[in-house]
């Protein structure tokens, strides 16, 4: 089996992860003629092309097994620091380099509640994180492609090589500023406004706006006028700003409704959504720690999830 050059995966990496030579040869603090050298070493290595060159840039299938290689090689180099750091406290000094930057991949409301308070224990150890955020499921797409190590999401089955852990089931209400509810809609959503009031959608991936009113409203088919925020906290300050209605975490507008900031739009109905954590099945002491935070903080934010995952 070959032995690749730890500087010229780490390359790849970057040239990745950046969207470019010329970043690339910024985070790496070498020429950019000296990422394409080195790219190329790999790839004539290999004997097939790792990048199309495209906007964006994008990693072959061959460029994408390569990838997963170099993030298992971070992850090996941070748990050798962890283990370290337990025999001899003092052997480092704490910093973070971008090749031992750990990335997971989380979805962008889960970030807006319980997740970061659960990873920030590991962040204050010193722990490299690189937290990407997407829409809930389609943060899996990281992980399939191998730019991640875990993630964050919505799909019930594990992908091959990897293991699943269900996290929880994150409820979901629509909420309105009282006197935009009061004027457009007074009796809360009901089947002949819901279409007549916009919806502050994350982005065009959500589907969580329709998925509620189509649940509530028992119909198979919803069309909806949307505005398009891509901000968790955002489309909380939208709704509260009289912008529209929304469907979001009922964790993060608790407090909200409790003060009257906010009213429910349908107080007899809410959408679960369950969630899990899917990372490599690898023996990794930051895996480990990555799984026990996320499981630890999501059991106490989180509703259990109704029945077991299958895979």
């Amino acid at each position: 089996m070959s032995t690749y050059d730890p500087d010229a995966l780490e390359c790849l990496a970057a040239i990745v992860e950046e969207g470019g030579f010329e970043r690339a040869a910024v985070r790496l603090a070498i020429t950019q003629s000296a990422v394409s050298q080195r790219l190329r070493a790999l790839e004539v290595q290999v004997g097939t092309v790792l990048i199309v060159r495209t906007r964006p840039l994008k990693p072959t299938t061959a460029g994408r097994l390569l990838l997963k290689h170099a993030m298992q090689m971070r992850l090996l180099r941070a748990d050798l620091e962890r283990d370290l750091k337990d025999l001899a406290p003092g052997v480092s000094n704490g910093a973070a380099h971008d090749e031992e930057r750990i990335s997971i991949a989380i979805n962008a409301d889960s970030i807006a509640t319980w997740a970061l308070p659960a990873l920030g224990a590991l962040a204050r150890e010193g722990l490299g994180l690189e937290v990407i955020t997407d829409d809930q499921d389609f943060t899996i797409e990281w992980l399939r492609e191998g730019k991640v190590l875990g993630c964050v999401t919505t799909l019930r089955q594990a992908l091959r090589s990897c293991r699943l852990v269900p996290l929880g089931s994150m409820r979901y209400v629509a909420v309105a500023e009282p006197d935009y509810a009061a004027r457009y809609a007074p009796d809360g959503l009901t089947p002949r406004n819901f279409h007549q009031v916009p919806f502050i959608a994350f982005n065009r991936k959500d589907s969580l706006q329709m998925e509620f009113v189509s649940s509530a409203m028992r119909l198979k088919h919803v069309a909806l006028k949307q505005l398009y925020l891509p901000s968790s906290e955002g489309q909380v300050r939208a709704v509260l700003a009289g912008w529209g209605v929304s469907v979001v975490p009922e964790l993060q507008v608790r407090e909200h409704l409790r003060s009257g900031r906010l009213v429910n739009m349908a107080p007899d109905h809410s959408l679960p959504v369950a969630l899990f954590w899917h990372c490599w099945n690898l023996e990794s002491a930051v895996l480990d720690a990555l799984t026990k935070a996320l499981t630890t903080a999501s059991a106490l934010a989180l509703d259990a999830v109704a029945s077991s995952p299958a895979g």
